[in-house]
């Protein structure tokens, strides 16, 4: 399985993005996807997930801001942000949990994320 992320970008305050992840291989559909950031000096964090059933979960720190989506015909996942903050740079990675869920099985390359106050 191979994951390309997509999307990142320059962007002021209050600003949006959408990033992209596709994956490759069958089985994108039965797995739990989501997106960690990483900002400088800092550890990985995860930033919001979604189930094979189109559950999702956010971090507190992008609830209402921060939208996680998929279409499992495109084996693509989104993260949709809005009201974009200055710490919300950094460098996104999207991540693929195959059955049984319980760790990240694959990452993508990330796409950074740079938002200007």
């Amino acid at each position: 399985v191979q994951l390309q992320a997509s999307g990142g970008g320059l962007v002021q305050a209050g600003g949006s993005l959408r990033l992209s992840c596709s994956a490759s291989g069958s089985i994108f559909s039965s797995a739990r996807m989501g997106w960690s950031r990483q900002a400088p000096g800092s550890q990985r964090e995860l930033v919001a997930t979604i189930s094979s059933t189109g559950n999702t979960n956010y971090a507190n720190s992008v609830k209402g801001r921060f939208t996680i989506s998929r279409d499992n015909a495109k084996n693509t996942v989104y993260l949709q942000m809005s009201s974009l903050k200055p710490e919300d740079t950094g460098v996104y990675y999207c991540a693929l949990d195959r059955l049984p869920y319980g760790t990240v099985d694959y990452w993508g390359q990330g796409t950074l994320v740079t938002v200007s106050s």
